[in-house]
């Protein structure tokens, strides 16, 4: 956890964009400690570049987690998925990625990522990655809502 005076919100920022770096991602206090509720985060424009070809590749991710002491701060969150956008790995290996790096950073007790990737070559690629089991009475609201368009 960084130092309050450490946080990106609210601060002008500067990363670099050809390096993806899990040190980007911030938290900050769960507001609501001991309370089962879920916390969704969509990226309707998430890109990065095919290894093989060089070519962008776009998705739409869901991140969905129930927190425990710390909640994902979402500036820092954005910064750090904009850091992909010129580095080069398949589907699978971004969207893992994202998903360990999150839960390195904030450790929630549950954590699902639904990967939507756009179709190149006619055949879309999605991941799915789940941490755990989910806790008993909490909404999870359903992921799959026309994932190839935005909102």
């Amino acid at each position: 956890m960084k130092n309050k005076k450490d946080l990106k919100l609210g601060k002008e920022t500067s990363y670099q964009l050809n390096k993806v770096d899990a040190e980007i991602l911030d938290s900050v206090e769960n507001p609501h400690i001991g309370t089962n509720y879920v916390i969704r985060l969509t990226c309707p424009e998430f890109t990065s570049i095919c290894p093989v070809t060089s070519q962008p590749d776009f998705a739409r991710l869901i991140i969905d987690y129930i927190p425990n002491k710390r909640i994902v701060e979402s500036k820092a969150l954005k910064l750090y998925l904009f850091s992909y956008r010129n580095h080069g790995a398949f589907h699978e290996d971004c969207t893992v990625k994202i998903a360990k790096d999150i839960i390195n950073c904030i450790k929630p007790k549950w954590l699902r990522i639904s990967g939507y990737w756009y179709p190149r070559g006619g055949i879309p690629i999605d991941v799915f990655f789940q941490s755990g089991e989910l806790p008993k009475s909490v909404y999870i609201p359903e992921t799959q809502v026309d994932a190839y368009r935005g909102r």
